[in-house]
């Protein structure tokens, strides 16, 4: 039997149009079509089922491919016309079991509705891969130095060494100055993560080989009597003398003189940088519903100590978030320093799914204005596998602050050696007693930043 041979009633094509939406091909069955409608079926059952095992047996390669350009651009391909055919199906259905004109009506209204049910959120879903691509795209290098191999993304290298950067670029300055400049040291196996902490203001830096170094040979002096020749001026040196860093281009300059440099520091390659600008950092915070912390003792904030953030755990907003990060008021860089670490981990341990859902597109656009890095995108399937890891540890953290070290004569050798002894298999952890983010911690120990920002 083909074709439509008996009509249908108002309830009836309402049932086989609702029916068809959530298995395809009922209605054709209804109408005789037995071929085709068995063919729908088979097809939309084939797609439910790659659906459910990748959203489950899948779900941590699906999370990777999430940060792939290519698989983002397909993935939005997909959608859309996942969505389309679907909506065909409906109004297809609807045709085969329409009811006589007087009772047209209510179920053309609900093949309508039924499409309209999966457009809206098809069209969110594509939405949102394609910012991710976007995000994606513009934030991360689109080349690597050396192949990626799936089996071994870091190239045998045990561990990963990174770079974050807090960067300042106030209104009152000329520049843009590093604040908070923190080595973040992974195991890529294991995930085990500690934190070098670098004072801005340690002096006499020494410089990389070659035209940094044939300039600053007893170490880095800024720009004569201009500046105090501070750890913190190195990225805005490098932009504004190309002559230092030959063959890199401007943007770029800064932050590879200052990974060259921070490396010579602690003694440790480092391979990639994530710069943060404060204000950008603010609004991501926002974007997220503010960040709950744990704060020790009061903190008097603002440029004319106009504010406090009152001691206790409680939610930040951006602004607060920035001040608790940024704020030196009857305290010191080091304490700020520990603050500023709390606050990262704060971040990154409340920054769950459906918060960043919610916020997507809040998130996304403040991401791309607030961060740059030199981090490949080929590499970010690997950083998530690895953030995972990462997430299951104690972050611990080391600040080479006083008076371990003076920031006005630091003994070089002796951070390169407690870098080496917290990297070792059972580095020396310190009491949590001793340390909080309102007290300078004990010097050289490595700490567990659970113990210490509660």
């Amino acid at each position: 039997m083909a074709g439509k041979e008996r009509d249908f009633g108002t309830g009836e094509s309402v049932g086989l149009t609702i029916g068809s939406a959530l298995l395809w091909g009922v209605a054709h069955i209804a109408t005789g079509r037995q071929r085709t409608g068995f063919a729908l079926m088979t097809v939309y059952l084939v797609l439910v089922a790659v659906i459910v095992t990748l959203a489950t047996a899948f779900r941590g390669q699906l999370l990777s491919l999430a940060v792939r350009p290519s698989w983002l651009m397909a993935l939005t391909i997909a959608i859309a016309a996942i969505a389309v055919i679907w909506s065909v199906v409906i109004l297809w259905s609807f045709w085969l079991v329409r009811p006589a004109a007087s009772g047209r009506n209510p179920a053309a209204a609900t093949a309508g509705l039924l499409c309209l049910m999966i457009i809206a959120p098809s069209a969110w879903a594509t939405r949102l891969a394609y910012v991710s691509h976007d995000v994606v795209s513009s934030v991360f290098s689109a080349t690597t130095s050396t192949p990626v191999v799936s089996m071994d993304p870091w190239s045998g290298a045990t561990r990963l060494n990174i770079l974050l950067v807090g960067a300042d670029a106030a209104a009152n300055r000329i520049g843009v100055r590093t604040d908070s400049m923190t080595v973040a040291s992974i195991d890529t196996v294991m995930g085990r993560t500690t934190l070098f902490g670098l004072p801005r203001n340690l002096e006499q830096a020494p410089m990389p080989k070659g035209p940094a170094r044939d300039r600053f040979p007893y170490g880095f002096t800024g720009e004569g009597p201009r500046t105090p020749g501070l750890l913190n001026e190195v990225y805005q040196y490098a932009e504004n003398h190309p002559e230092v860093v030959p063959g890199v281009r401007s943007g770029h300059r800064g932050p590879t003189l200052l990974k060259e440099t921070i490396s010579g520091i602690l003694g440790i390659p480092v391979d990639y940088y994530a710069m943060v600008d404060m204000a950008g950092f603010a609004e991501i915070i926002d974007a997220m519903g503010g960040v709950k912390v744990t704060i020790r003792e009061p903190i008097t904030y603002g440029r004319h100590s106009e504010g406090v953030l009152p001691a206790g755990t409680r939610r930040l907003s951006g602004e607060d978030a920035l001040w608790y990060g940024r704020s030196r008021t009857n305290s010191d860089d080091y304490v700020r320093m520990g603050r500023q670490k709390c606050l990262l981990n704060a971040v990154a341990q409340q920054a769950d799914p459906v918060t960043l859902l919610n916020s997507f597109e809040r998130l996304a656009g403040a991401t791309k204005r607030a961060i740059s890095t030199d981090f490949p995108q080929d590499l970010l399937p690997a950083l998530m596998d690895l953030g995972q890891k990462v997430k299951r540890t104690h972050i611990r953290s080391v600040q080479f602050v006083p008076p371990l070290i003076s920031t006005a004569y630091p003994d070089w050798d002796l951070i390169r050696e407690t870098v080496a002894d917290a990297l070792k298999d059972r580095p020396k952890v310190a009491k949590p007693a001793s340390a909080t983010p309102s007290s300078t911690p004990n010097a050289g120990d490595a700490i567990s930043l659970d113990d210490v920002c509660g």
